[in-house]
């Protein structure tokens, strides 16, 4: 477990590097978007819309580009339509992988998918081969050197956390979807400073790997979260102690 939360934090919290943060703001916008388009653009009574926001927020991305999304979702200000997709397979080794698309065309999402997988030792699952090993789940992450443990735990499990683990030098709130932003809220509302927050698909189980089969696995998580229509992907990965992917 240690392996997959250390990398996961070291990939998704602390490694938003400069050159892929566009990237990165151009999901969220399709997301935030979506989000508006299905529940209006009001935070405060759609929560789905509002947890993306608070998802965004702690990836720093500015405010007009949030407000330009909701816009566009609510048909204010035009764009394409995109609809959501999931897709299910495994990477070499066995390990469970769930893939979310948001795509305004999904003949080419769904063959993109299909290649990246076949093209780096994976294969698709049918419906339901391999959501069944998660769960939907809220997670936020604080860097322990510079936050109070003490001051999490007393604030997450007051606003109706599930669990507070400190491992590797993060702090990890988990919480249930529905939770989730009241709990981000008054994590914030207290100046505790996330290192990411995040709604998704949590393993109940973690699937180790060797350092051969690691590399392989890191490949296809890298060539599916680089496709422009994929929005999330999940894994059950387990790395080996030490293992550092490729750029």
């Amino acid at each position: 477990m240690s392996g997959h939360s250390k990398w996961a934090t070291i990939k998704h919290a602390k490694g938003l590097a400069d050159a892929k943060r566009g990237k990165i703001f151009t999901k969220f916008i399709k997301e935030i978007s979506i989000a508006a388009r299905m529940g209006g653009g009001d935070p405060n009574s759609n929560p789905r819309l509002r947890t993306v926001i608070i998802k965004a927020r702690a990836a720093n991305m500015p405010k007009d580009n949030i407000e330009r999304a909701i816009k566009k979702g609510t048909g204010e200000d035009g764009g394409a339509a995109y609809e959501e997709y999931l897709y299910e397979g495994y990477a070499p080794g066995g390990v469970a992988v769930m893939v979310e698309v948001l795509s305004d065309n999904k003949n080419r999402a769904a063959a993109d998918v299909k290649n990246i997988f076949a093209k780096n030792g994976g294969n698709l699952g049918t419906s339901g081969s391999v959501s069944r090993m998660f769960q939907r789940k809220g997670t936020i992450e604080f860097d322990a050197e510079t936050v109070s443990e003490d001051d999490v735990m007393e604030v997450a499990l007051e606003a109706g956390a599930d669990d507070i683990v400190n491992e590797d030098g993060v702090i990890t709130v988990t919480t249930s979807p529905d939770a989730f932003a009241a709990v981000a809220d008054a994590l914030n509302e207290k100046g505790l400073v996330s290192l990411s927050a995040d709604v998704g698909m949590v393993p109940d189980m973690y699937s180790p790997v060797d350092a051969e089969t690691a590399a392989k696995v890191a490949k296809l998580l890298a060539r599916l979260e680089d496709n422009d229509d994929v929005q999330n992907v999940y894994s059950n990965v387990e790395y080996p102690e030490g293992f550092e992917p490729e750029e």
